[in-house]
C-alpha cells in the first residue's frame, strides 16, 4: 500500500522561525552600528519574551504519527546546512571586503553568527545524528564540522546517552559546579572520551584505533575542509572570524548541556551498576516559543527515553516525573553565566528533587564530587 506524504506546512511553521536569523544577519552586516545586535537578540531574547507572552505548551502529539506527516518538520532540519554555510561563509566574504564595520561591530556580528550556528545549527545536527537515515546523519556531521565540534557525535551517542547522570558522562554537570569551570572541563575531557569510546568499539571488532572505520578520520577531514574554505574566502581574518563563531557555537552547546542535567544523578546500586535512566534525570521546560526555536529539545526527558523519536513527537512528562525549569533554556543559560545567581535559583530545586526521589540517600558527597565508581563496561 502506498504512503501519502502530507505537504500541509502549517503545523511545522513555528519551527521555521529559526530562518528569521538570516535577515537579522544581513541587516547587521549591511547597516552596521546597533543593528549587529539584532542577530543574537533574535536568538536569545525575542523567544524568551515570547515565552512570557505565550506561556507553556503541555500538549503532546501522537507518538505514532507516521513519518510521512512530518515532511515540513524534517525539511527545516535538512535545509539548514546550506543556510548555515551561506550564513557563515557569506558573512566572512562580506566583512573581509567591506570597510564600514568597525572591530566591535564585526565581533558582535560574528558572535551572533555563532549564536545561530550553535543554538540552531548544533541543535539541528543533534536531531539529524539521532536518525537512521544516512543523508540526515551526514548533514549532522557537516553541520558539526562548521563549528569544529565533530567529536560531539561520538561523545553524545556512545557516552552521553548511555552514561548520563553518572561520573562517566562529562557533560552531566555536578551540583555546585559553576558553568565556567564546567566549560573548561568538558572542552578537555569530551574529545578524549569520544576517542576512547570509538576505539573501544573498534577493539571489540578486533580493529586498531587508526582503522579507516574510525569516524575521527572523517571528522578531521571535514573540519580541515571547513577551515580551508574560511581561509580561501577571507584569508587570515576570515579564518579568525570562523574560529570565533565556532567557539561561540560550542559555548552555546555546552551552556545547554550544563542546564539539561545540572545536579541530577542516577542512584548508584552496586558493582558498577546504576539505576536505569528515567524521566527524572533531565531538566525540562514546556515553554512554547523556545521549544519552537530549539525544536522541542526542552522536552529532554522524552528525548532520553526515545532518542530517535523525531522532535515534533517528543512528549511532555508530568512535573512529578520530570523536573521542570522556571524558564526556557536560553534564559536559564544566561543565568548560568553568573554562578552565584544560578546556584540561588537551581540548588534549592536540586535539593527538593533529591528529597522527592531519593529520600533514602543520606550521603550525597560522592554524587556531588563525581567520585562514585564508573559504570560497568564504560
Amino acid at each position: 500500500m502506498s504512503t501519502t506524504i502530507s505537504y500541509r506546512p502549517s503545523p511545522a511553521l513555528p519551527f521555521w522561525l529559526s530562518l528569521g536569523m538570516v535577515p537579522m544577519a544581513v541587516i547587521g552586516a549591511w547597516y552596521g552600528g546597533w543593528t549587529v545586535v539584532l542577530l543574537p537578540a533574535y536568538g536569545w531574547w525575542l523567544f524568551t519574551l515570547l515565552d512570557a507572552i505565550l506561556g507553556l505548551d503541555a500538549g503532546n502529539a501522537d507518538p505514532h504519527t507516521p513519518q510521512s506527516d512530518l515532511f515540513w518538520h524534517r525539511a527545516i532540519t535538512i535545509l539548514w546546512f546550506p543556510v548555515q554555510v551561506a550564513l557563515i561563509y557569506g558573512m566572512i566574504w562580506w566583512v573581509t571586503r567591506s570597510d564600514h564595520l568597525g572591530l566591535v561591530e564585526t565581533i558582535v556580528l560574528f558572535f551572533g553568527v555563532g549564536v545561530a550556528s550553535g543554538s540552531i545549527g548544533i541543535v539541528y545536527a543533534h536531531e539529524l545524528l539521532h536518525q537512521k537515515n544516512p543523508l540526515e546523519r551526514w548533514l549532522g556531521d557537516l553541520l558539526l564540522a562548521t563549528v569544529l565540534y565533530s567529536h560531539f557525535r561520538s561523545e553524545h551517542l556512545l557516552v552521553h546517552h548511555v552514561h548520563v547522570a553518572t561520573p562517566r558522562d562529562a557533560v552531566s554537570a555536578r551540583y555546585n559546579e559553576g558553568f565556567h569551570r564546567y566549560f573548561l572541563r568538558v572542552l578537555r575531557e569530551c574529545p578524549r572520551s569520544a576517542w576512547r569510546a570509538e576505539t573501544a568499539m573498534l577493539a571489540r571488532r578486533k580493529l586498531g584505533p587508526l582503522h579507516r572505520r574510525n569516524p575521527f578520520w572523517r571528522y578531521g577531514a571535514l573540519q580541515l575542509l571547513a577551515l580551508a574554505l574560511a581561509y580561501v574566502i577571507g584569508g587570515w581574518t576570515g579564518l579568525a572570524l570562523f574560529l570565533f563563531q565556532a567557539l561561540v557555537a560550542v559555548w552555546q552547546l555546552e551552556l545547554t548541556n550544563y542546564v539539561e542535567h545540572y545536579g541530577l544523578t542516577r542512584e548508584y546500586l552496586e558493582n558498577g551498576r546504576y539505576e536505569h535512566v528515567k524521566p527524572r534525570h533531565s531538566w525540562n521546560a514546556a515553554h512554547k516559543a523556545t521549544n519552537w526555536l530549539l525544536i522541542n529539545l526542552q522536552r529532554h526527558s522524552d528525548h532520553h527515553y526515545k532518542p530517535d523519536r523525531r522532535f515534533p513527537l517528543l512528549q511532555n512528562h508530568a512535573p512529578d516525573d520530570a523536573p521542570q525549569l522556571p524558564f526556557g533554556y536560553p534564559l536559564m543559560g544566561s543565568i548560568a553565566m553568573i554562578p552565584p545567581i544560578w546556584r540561588r535559583v537551581m540548588n534549592p530545586r536540586v535539593r527538593a528533587w533529591r528529597k522527592q526521589h531519593y529520600p533514602h540517600i543520606d550521603d550525597w558527597s560522592p554524587y556531588k564530587a563525581g567520585t562514585n565508581p564508573m559504570p560497568t563496561g564504560s
